[in-house]
């Protein structure tokens, strides 16, 4: 028995859809800098992926991106937190030059990672990083403290999570979606 050239048609349509579906390529073209200074910043044995995501989740790649706020650049640094590690590390010329984007970026995050030098989960370690880069180191610290006071352990992110809407003036959707946004893409970078 034949099949009729219209289910011929549907099936091929249905398999380059599915396969279209699958996990999104990303460029390559800044990954030596993810790399170099992830190594640089967080030893030899850290994923470098995980900046990547970041910078997927903050321009999409976008080295020319700039938000409402001001944001730059592929990690969307602000400019006066540019200017701030500017003071610390002068060779990093330029916020809209993606080498010095990307440094930055990852300097901060290192930067935000030793506050939480205690937490021992790494997921956990990387959501409070994260978090703080998005909503700012006060605003991460105050949900800690919302967190212990009303009983939950503040270093899990879990935690940071279930207290996120009674934290005053924090646009928590936003910094909790970042987060999980981050996780979510770093194993669709390819290594």
């Amino acid at each position: 028995m034949q099949m009729p050239r219209k289910t011929i048609f549907l099936l091929i349509f249905l398999v380059s859809s599915s396969s279209a579906a699958g996990p999104r390529k990303y460029t390559a073209q800044f990954d030596q800098h993810f790399k170099k200074y992830a190594k640089r910043y967080f030893g030899v044995a850290f994923d470098w992926r995980w900046f990547k995501a970041q910078a997927i989740a903050e321009s999409g790649l976008n080295d020319k991106a700039e938000s409402w706020v001001k944001a730059k650049g592929l990690m969307q640094l602000m400019p006066a937190t540019f200017e701030e590690i500017q003071k610390r590390r002068p060779e990093f010329a330029d916020v809209h030059d993606p080498q010095w984007n990307i440094a930055a970026g990852i300097y901060y995050d290192r930067i935000l990672w030793k506050m939480w030098d205690a937490i021992e989960s790494l997921v956990d370690h990387l959501s409070f990083t994260f978090g703080a880069y998005n909503a700012g180191l006060r605003t991460v610290q105050k949900a800690q403290e919302v967190a212990k006071a009303k009983g939950h352990n503040e270093t899990l992110w879990e935690a940071i999570v279930q207290i996120a809407p009674e934290v005053p003036r924090w646009r928590h959707e936003e910094t909790l979606g970042y987060v999980e946004k981050i996780h979510g893409l770093v194993d669709e970078v390819e290594k």
